[in-house]
């Protein structure tokens, strides 16, 4: 499957051969390997968070799960939210102008610092009003934790740093030291009797820390980041990365404002409830995210129709394998909650449901979206998915109150739907071409058949070659 998925993006074979590029000289053809083995970490770092979410849930209880949702959610979150583009930024900056990678991944990491800081004392101020029924033992310990709120920065600035140089490996392995470390430590915390909501949210926070070292080290070794013309850089970045920051924020709030909301209006026992449905469906994330993941970087400097052609064929394939995954966890969701977590939650079936459908509109949103980064029109798609997510916000304050957590999933839902129609609706508008075709092709069915069968082609050429070389 993940060697068929990796063959999504070299759709633009033929427009680079008419433009007169032979393959070899394709500056924006996407790696086979790269996306391959973007799915394999996704899938690695899927079972790993699986691991950890299954343990804490049946150690915890609905409540205990409930208030460590509460104390790890905000450094993440507000790392994620207040990106101000710059990931997005130091991508397209490192592709346009790489003679100067040094003074822009230096300028991306003070950036992203302070913007971290910033974050982090946000949520010092508030976070106690925003969850006051919670005891003050869990919100105490919630505003430590939020003092990591800058490693989540970094982290973004530093992956996309990596992944413009085509180190996939080291970004991918980023990834997957942090549940790895978590899952060890709540191993260790269950087997001695001390795995409590308090010490589970510092194995998910703490263990950050040395990937986060590790990947300064590489960046050092890669980029030799400096600050000499720091004004020049920051200019740079932010002209570009303030366009960018809407689908940034869209992205991060599209994955954490439920639960940033639903914290605020529901026990713990209920959030806990909610948190589990969310990580289950989550699971169909894999497919798109490592399409998205070499997407852009790829298309970056490549012509409109090459873009549109590769951006179309990648939200296809991945939305079908998405759709596929998803109707299987739909159709044993109930079993699998009960199996896997406990039939203490077998009540977050409804909302799972909802949420599984959520996740495959909004991953084939986010693929059709990377052919407006790349075309250099950011503020387009900033502008259309705020005016989808500002749904949830209202949403939200209706439909929880009344249906629980399946107002949350409703709420979700809608404000997801309205962006992808938004998006589809930017392409005429907006780039003054045609919308991509959304439903798989026969040319899609026959473009994945020559993906599986790749790998023995290339073995057969290895022994032809090797048989040649004996003669």
């Amino acid at each position: 499957m993940s060697v068929a998925t990796s063959k999504i993006l070299d759709g633009a074979e033929s427009n680079n051969l008419a433009a007169g590029k032979p393959p070899e000289q394709r500056p924006g053809s996407p790696s086979v390997a790269a996306v391959a083995q973007s799915l394999s970490a996704k899938v690695l770092i899927l079972g790993l968070n699986a691991a950890t979410g299954i343990l804490s849930a049946r150690v915890l209880q609905p409540a205990g799960r409930g208030e460590l949702a509460a104390m790890i959610l905000w450094p993440v979150f507000l790392g994620f939210a207040l990106t101000f583009g710059i990931p997005s930024a130091l991508t397209y900056r490192l592709n346009s102008a790489p003679e100067k990678e040094s003074r822009l991944m230096g300028t991306a990491l003070l950036l992203s610092t302070l913007a971290g800081t910033f974050g982090a004392m946000i949520g010092i101020i508030f976070l106690g009003s925003w969850i006051p029924q919670y005891s003050p033992r869990v919100i105490w310990f919630a505003r430590l934790l939020l003092l990591s709120t800058p490693l989540s920065s970094l982290l973004t600035v530093g992956r996309a740093g990596l992944e413009s140089r085509g180190d996939f490996s080291t970004s991918n392995g980023l990834l997957i030291a942090s549940p790895a470390s978590t899952l060890l430590c709540l191993l260790v915390l269950w087997r001695t009797g001390t795995l409590t909501p308090i010490t589970a949210a510092f194995a998910y926070v703490v263990v950050g820390l040395p990937p986060i070292l590790w990947m300064l080290v590489r960046l050092w070794r890669l980029f030799k980041p400096s600050l000499k013309g720091f004004v020049d850089s920051a200019r740079s970045l932010s002209t570009y990365g303030l366009r960018a920051y809407g689908i940034d924020l869209c992205g991060t709030m599209a994955v954490y404002v439920d639960q940033a909301l639903v914290v605020r209006m529901l026990d713990p026992q209920m959030m806990g409830t909610y948190v589990v449905a969310l990580s289950l469906s989550r699971v169909l994330n894999a497919f798109h995210a490592s399409v998205v993941m070499v997407l852009f970087p790829k298309a970056v400097s490549q012509p409109a129709a090459v873009i549109r052609e590769m951006t179309g064929r990648a939200a296809r394939i991945s939305t079908l394998f998405t759709a596929f995954a998803g109707l299987c966890v739909v159709t044993f969701g109930p079993f699998l909650l009960g199996l896997l977590y406990g039939r203490e939650y077998t009540g977050a079936t409804t909302v799972l449901r909802l949420l599984v459908l959520e996740v495959i509109i909004s991953g084939a949103t986010l693929v059709l979206s990377q052919t407006f980064m790349a075309l250099a029109r950011p503020g387009v798609i900033t502008a259309l998915q705020v005016i989808g997510l500002l749904l949830t916000l209202p949403l939200m304050l209706v439909l929880v109150p009344k249906l629980g957590i399946v107002g949350a999933g409703l709420a979700l839902l809608v404000s997801t739907m309205a962006r992808f129609i938004f998006v589809l609706a930017s392409f005429p508008i907006f780039l003054k071409m045609r919308v991509p075709h959304i439903f798989p092709k026969i040319e899609d069915f026959k473009f994945m058949a020559s993906a599986a069968f790749q790998p023995l082609q290339l073995l057969r050429g290895k022994r032809l070659m090797a048989a040649d070389g004996a003669d």
